[in-house]
């Protein structure tokens, strides 16, 4: 098997873990069909993998203020590496943007921005986005209403 290769006792383990992180890992064994120290090595040598990245908690941006969401796509006067290097260090510092993915299509990177209303977002555009060197164009979308959110990864598993 390849080393990050994952059984179907491995992806019943990460079904439960994405729903619930905290869970006792009895429970946890119990609920994928394993006794207990067979889980709980399984878990730690997906940790040890890199298959588990990190435990996090999950908060509802609504309970902290934060009501609006606001989709950026950035153009860049120049996409050499120097250019990309300088932009992707300016948002990962930013708390405000939540994800940045490098593109392709008609602009450079999309970015996901969570704010607690529109003149934060405009203070965040004015003071940081559009003082990075090297933007040629921004364009934002304001999401209206929130769909579906999932921080869990499809696995298959049937659980």
């Amino acid at each position: 098997m390849p080393k990050n290769a994952l059984d179907e006792i491995d992806r019943r383990i990460l079904g439960v873990l994405q729903n619930n992180a905290r869970i006792a890992n009895v429970d946890l064994a119990g609920k994928v069909g394993v006794s207990a120290s067979p889980c709980w090595r399984r878990v730690r040598e997906m940790e040890a993998r890199g298959v588990i990245a990190r435990y996090v908690t999950l908060v509802e941006p609504a309970a902290l203020g934060l009501q609006v969401s606001v989709f950026v796509q950035v153009t860049l006067e120049k996409q050499i590496e120097g250019a990309l290097e300088i932009f992707e260090e300016a948002v990962r510092i930013r708390p405000e943007v939540m994800e940045c993915y490098l593109m392709t299509g008609d602009a450079d990177y999309h970015l996901r921005v969570v704010v607690a209303d529109l003149p934060a977002y405009e203070r965040f555009l004015m003071d940081h986005l559009t003082r990075v060197p090297g933007i040629a164009n921004i364009r934002s979308s304001f999401a209206l209403k929130q769909v579906k959110y999932t921080t869990a990864l499809p696995l298959n598993t049937g659980i």
